[in-house]
């Protein structure tokens, strides 16, 4: 039987990982999902630039992988890929793992054994077999924790930018443990750790998150002096020269203009305000109102992340590390309690994945935890108990949080995009900032598939901002030529504000206005023109849009459109099919509700010019696809 205990120690690594990834492909999307999906795939396929902070690393290898010919949509093969990089995190936290465990001087009681000073190069659990089985649990209890917890596995299952930071977070958390541990470390071996540094901010910002663990390993292994300084200053002499080369993508290809060019970074001034995310700072440290709200966000979601079970044995794993782990209990308490601190002040709804580093942190704890309550269980009861444990750990998570991540049936914003698109004629103009569902899918479906690409999709919101006015006219270049000087008044107006300068708001905010007015007669002119349900509800309830004269907007479908006169407008039946899951989100919730309200203002609309028949019809598709949703009394009995 022992050898094969060695097979096992040997290769639980890749089983392990192989068995995480498969249960990923169960929750992979197979199409575009919420918020920046659409986009993101859409800039890693024809190598575009994305929002801040531009993530020229995601954009590049994402663009390597869709270039292998797999039988898959470009969209799915780009889920794919996060799944890779999800899988990949688990494998280097696994690693990470063993070090630590084969390192630090602690043992099971009456098993304690010399151990070496210098890192195994080759990293494998070591140790009397009793302590082995222990080390092995453990480990695995961590891997369950982390893998398989609501956030770190939701980003798996769709392109993100977090998925790939996973992976670069454990490979730089694993490169300063083995640093730590080499009794003849060389100065190549922080060099390596230059490069992976290099690489993480490469691909997002929130790699500065890791700066407390490097800052305690590094010094508890340098100490302090002059020559640990000098290190540090060659650190970074190689550090930045490879920083700026990736980011050189984003001037260099923006140049070109491709379809998706957030924030024209061709110069100094754009480049520095599209890395720094500039026009994201203003939801950063707000208010101790918003960081609150944040923080109670975090702590009611906590113990789900894990399983609850694996919150009791992180608990524990506190207090065992805390007793026993010295240096590294320091590196990943400092490094939790910062992830933290540093992210409740962002005050953005999709704030989870802002957390992923100190669930990485806490799994550590989990892994400890498993370890201690291992070393108080009599030895003929380890074995079977610890995998019930491991068993309860697997089976939790996967119970509770599969229907949360769970995309693999999600094809509702495909639908939903797609049917928009289609309800309008052709050569038709868009307005909206429904962003999370349409808006971003729409980028996909018709910069990848072509996808009525005769449409216009404005996002009103972008429009706030100078460099959307280039992408826009890259895209479409007759759109701005009958409101030039409009556009330029507005520019013009914009400047000082996004170089934070003296500006004046008012005039800011009149120019923008008047551009908004002037986009829908001009786009009249080229064609039919609409709005989204979100610009009726609040822009023009307040009178910040306002129609050009002699126009009204009438319920059409999804959108409202723009028309002139006071005659019946007619509106294509509603023979469209929208998926909706059973598990839902707040995204998908949200499109609910603005397709129930069109379908309710459609019926009023059709009433208003008596055809009830035609009201029954939007009736009809409210009871069959929102039988949840109540239908107005006064409505049924018009009817009826």
């Amino acid at each position: 039987m022992q050898p094969d205990k060695n097979l096992i120690l040997k290769y639980y690594r890749v089983i392990f990982t192989l068995l995480v990834f498969i249960n990923y492909l169960f929750t992979l999307a197979p199409s575009v999902v919420q918020i920046d999906a659409g986009e993101l795939a859409t800039v890693q396929i024809t190598l575009g630039i994305a929002h801040p902070t531009g993530y020229p690393l995601f954009t590049m290898l994402g663009h390597l992988f869709l270039l292998l010919p797999l039988p898959l949509t470009k969209i799915m093969q780009a889920n794919l890929l996060a799944a890779i990089w999800c899988a990949l995190g688990v494998l280097f936290f696994l690693k990470s793992a063993e070090l630590i465990f084969n390192n630090l001087n602690f043992t099971l009681p009456k098993e304690k054994e010399k151990k070496k000073k210098a890192v195994r190069e080759t990293p494998a659990i070591s140790g009397s077999p009793s302590d082995n089985s222990a080390k092995l649990f453990s480990i695995v209890a961590g891997g369950i924790a982390l893998a398989f917890g609501t956030t770190y596995w939701f980003q798996s299952t769709s392109v993100e930018v977090y998925s790939l930071q996973i992976f670069l977070f454990m490979l730089n958390i694993f490169l300063m443990l083995k640093a730590y541990y080499n009794a003849n470390l060389k100065m190549k071996d922080w060099f390596y750790i230059s490069v992976s540094l290099a690489l993480g901010f490469a691909n997002h910002m929130t790699t500065v998150l890791l700066l407390p663990f490097i800052t305690v390993i590094f010094f508890k292994k340098e100490k302090f002096s002059l020559n640990s300084i000098k290190k540090i200053i060659l650190m970074l002499l190689v550090f930045f020269p490879l920083l700026i080369a990736f980011y050189l993508y984003l001037p260099l290809r923006a140049a070109t203009n491709p379809a998706l060019n957030w924030g024209n970074p061709v110069n100094l001034e754009n480049i520095l305000r599209h890395v720094s995310g500039k026009q994201y700072q203003v939801w950063l440290f707000e208010s101790f109102q918003a960081a609150g709200k944040q923080f109670r966000y975090f702590v009611s979601n906590f113990p789900s992340e894990f399983g609850y079970t694996g919150l009791l044995l992180g608990l524990a794993g506190i207090l065992f590390g805390f007793r026993k782990a010295g240096t590294i209990f320091y590196a990943l308490t400092s490094t939790l309690l910062f992830t933290i601190l540093y992210s409740i002040n962002y005050d953005i709804s999709d704030i989870d994945s802002y957390f992923l580093l100190a669930y990485i942190m806490f799994s550590f704890f989990v892994m400890l935890g498993f370890y201690s309550f291992f070393s108080k269980l009599s030895k003929h009861f380890r074995g079977r108990i610890s995998f019930i444990i491991i068993l309860i750990l697997s089976i939790l998570p996967l119970a509770i949080n599969f229907g949360k991540v769970n995309q693999s049936g999600i094809y509702t914003y495909e639908n939903y995009t797609k049917s928009i698109l289609n309800s309008v004629e052709n050569n038709s103009t868009i307005m909206s900032y429904q962003w999370d569902y349409f808006v971003s899918p729409s980028y996909y479906f018709q910069n990848v598939e072509g996808y009525r690409k005769d449409v216009t999709v404005i996002d009103k919101e972008l429009l706030r901002r100078s460099w959307y006015y280039n992408q826009l006219n890259g895209s479409h270049p007759h759109l701005f030529d009958k409101m030039k000087k409009e556009v330029e008044d507005f520019l013009t107006a914009v400047k000082p504000f996004e170089r934070s300068e003296r500006f004046d708001s008012d005039i800011i905010e009149n120019c923008y206005r008047t551009v908004l007015t002037k986009l829908i007669s001009a786009g009249l002119e080229r064609g039919n023109f609409y709005i989204g349900e979100e610009l009726f509800q609040n822009e023009m309830q307040r009178g910040e849009l306002k129609l050009p004269e002699g126009y009204r907007i009438v319920p059409h479908l999804f959108l409202f459109k723009v028309v002139k006169g006071e005659d019946y407008v007619a509106a294509p039946d509603p023979d469209y099919t929208i998926k909706f899951s059973a598990e839902g989100n707040k995204y998908r919730e949200s499109m609910k509700d603005l397709i129930y309200n069109m379908l309710i203002y459609r019926s009023y609309y059709e009433l208003q010019y008596n055809r009830p028949d035609r009201a029954k019809i939007y009736i009809g598709k409210i009871r069959k696809d929102f039988p949840d949703h109540l239908i107005p009394n006064n409505l049924l009995n018009a009817i009826n």
